[in-house]
């Protein structure tokens, strides 16, 4: 098999299609309808998703929920602003960060944020910006996140969000992420009520998306590109209903690219079977990988050259995804996380 660029994933696209704020009701985005056995497209709205969710289907959703991550607060000894993005919580109430101006972040510095409820001391220096703290204060540590947390949209979004629950998918719960599943923000609470009496199995996973999903691929050659890490955690329970719906003939359809990685991570791990599991992945899902859970998907419009295109083209073939994306581009579809989406099957 040739070896695979990454500028073999690249596309042009008009800045103006990079959708800056949600549309007032979800699910009247766009909707691509891909099909990889025909090469077929359709143009519709996302709605009719329903329509391509047979009975005894699965569909599998990303419970998780994003942090208000970024805090902006004062350094103790000078006064001076600083800037922290949570990233991930590596024990108790220490966390890894990015921090702004970093250089200035050295370890034993203190960031006190709002009234002084928050403060956070640095305990080690890591690369590319990025710090280890140990947070301090009173009550419960999300409470205050809450109070006093920004939410952090992607670096390609420069409106401000009104409503931050907009940039939360409907499902979400479980608190941990830095970045929205954003396939998921198209559903309504009215349209999962209508594919669950459609007697479709609705199944949730949680995957704590972290902010390594913008980041772009820095090397050539795929191969060389190392993954960031992210937690991930199936039930029990879903695991159950997942297995039956396969033993039943019915379809394993992944709402985005962070349940595909939870339900290929295990898939992986269990040669093929689903079982209940956590942990972190570091999957990296690129043309010529053998699937083994996901029959058929909704995913977003994703940024060029990234890791996400290289998945989805995993599925449907690079020249079919790149068409499709230059259909959407013709079709002036909206792009990256509040825009719109593709169903491929």
């Amino acid at each position: 098999m040739t070896t695979l660029n990454t500028n073999d994933f690249d596309f042009h696209l008009p800045e103006e299609l990079i959708a800056q704020t949600p549309l007032e009701k979800r699910d009247a985005s766009k909707l691509l309808m891909v099909n990889r056995k025909t090469g077929e497209f359709q143009d519709r709205h996302f709605h009719s998703i329903i329509e391509m969710l047979e009975p005894g289907d699965a569909l599998v959703m990303n419970d998780t929920r994003v942090l208000p991550a970024r805090l902006h607060g004062q350094k103790e000894e000078t006064g001076g602003h600083a800037e922290l993005l949570l990233l991930k919580n590596t024990a108790g109430d220490e966390w890894e960060v990015l921090a702004k101006p970093a250089k200035r972040l050295k370890v034993g510095a203190r960031v006190i944020f709002g009234d002084g409820r928050l403060s956070a001391v640095v305990t080690e220096e890591l690369t590319h910006g990025g710090r280890s703290v140990r947070f301090e204060y009173e009550g419960i540590f999300l409470e205050v996140l809450e109070s006093l947390g920004e939410m952090p949209l992607p670096p390609y979004i420069h409106e401000k969000l009104d409503d931050r629950e907009r940039y939360q998918t409907v499902y979400a719960k479980e608190s941990g992420s830095a970045a929205a599943p954003t396939a998921g923000l198209h559903f309504t609470k009215e349209l999962l009520e209508e594919i669950q009496q459609k007697g479709v199995h609705l199944v949730y996973l949680t995957l704590h998306v972290g902010l390594g999903t913008f980041r772009p691929v820095s090397v050539d050659n795929l191969d060389e590109h190392e993954m960031h890490s992210e937690f991930y955690q199936l039930s029990e329970e879903a695991a159950a209903t997942l297995r039956q719906v396969k033993e039943n003939g019915g379809r394993v359809i992944a709402v985005g690219t962070t349940s595909i990685r939870t339900l290929e991570t295990i898939g992986s791990k269990f040669d093929g079977q689903i079982q209940a599991d956590s942990g972190w992945t570091n999957i990296f899902i690129k043309p010529g990988y053998d699937w083994k859970v996901v029959d058929a998907f909704s995913t977003n419009f994703h940024l060029p050259k990234s890791t996400l295109v290289m998945l989805v083209s995993a599925f449907a073939g690079r020249e079919l995804v790149l068409q499709a994306y230059q259909h959407a581009i013709d079709e002036k579809y909206r792009f990256f996380s509040f825009g719109d989406a593709m169903f491929i099957y």
